[in-house]
């Protein structure tokens, strides 16, 4: 009896090439995942007119015995310098971020520079209490509860940071919470370039 020819060289290829192809994007998963900074996701904003915002403020929060106001961005408001932190009290990472802001207004303090807050998808009552709780860095706090100026800013998820030139361009977005080494190597490097532009 007769031994069974060989496979054609043509049907071991279409064997092994699934198996080629699902390496390849494994490779290149792998290559981004352990070399991609994660919290610098692209943002279509970057470069272009802040989203016209305006929101109303949260009520309740005072400071110094003045209630806290809302905020406008963009739309032509001239307003100055603003850095957008979009937090949430249910969020995590939020809790973890917000020494850092606390030192952050401290630092800011004296320079043409708004720290607001975007309260996300929260409930009035714990938002305020989150802020008893931990202190309130910012100058103004806008209540999003529905999340459409989330929406419009492209938020992925909270915390995340815009910072925002005088005339309404966005400068540069961070994902995730802020450190004192991002402060360094992120946020303040944008305020700065911020300040420069017209």
């Amino acid at each position: 009896m007769a031994a069974d020819p060989a496979p054609p060289a043509r049907s071991r290829l279409g064997l092994y090439l699934p198996l080629i192809l699902f390496g390849a994007l494994a490779l290149l998963f792998l290559f981004r995942l352990f070399t991609g900074d994660p919290q610098r996701l692209p943002s279509a904003l970057v470069g272009k007119a802040a989203p016209a915002t305006e929101l109303p403020a949260l009520p309740g929060l005072m400071r110094g015995g003045v209630a806290v106001p809302g905020f406008r961005i963009g739309g032509g408001d001239g307003g100055q310098v603003t850095v957008l932190n979009v937090f949430a009290s249910w969020c995590v990472p939020c809790r973890e971020e917000h020494p850092v802001l606390m030192d952050l207004a401290g630092a800011l303090k004296g320079k043409p520079v708004r720290l607001v807050g975007l309260n996300y998808k929260d409930k009035p009552e714990a938002a305020l209490k989150f802020l008893a709780d931990l202190g309130n860095p910012y100058s103004a706090v806008g209540v999003d509860a529905g999340g459409r100026a989330g929406i419009d800013w492209g938020v992925y998820g909270v915390p995340e940071t815009f910072v925002i030139s005088a005339a309404g361009t966005v400068v540069d977005k961070h994902v995730g919470p802020l450190n004192p080494e991002k402060i360094k190597t992120f946020l303040m490097p944008a305020i700065e370039k911020a300040l420069r532009l017209p």
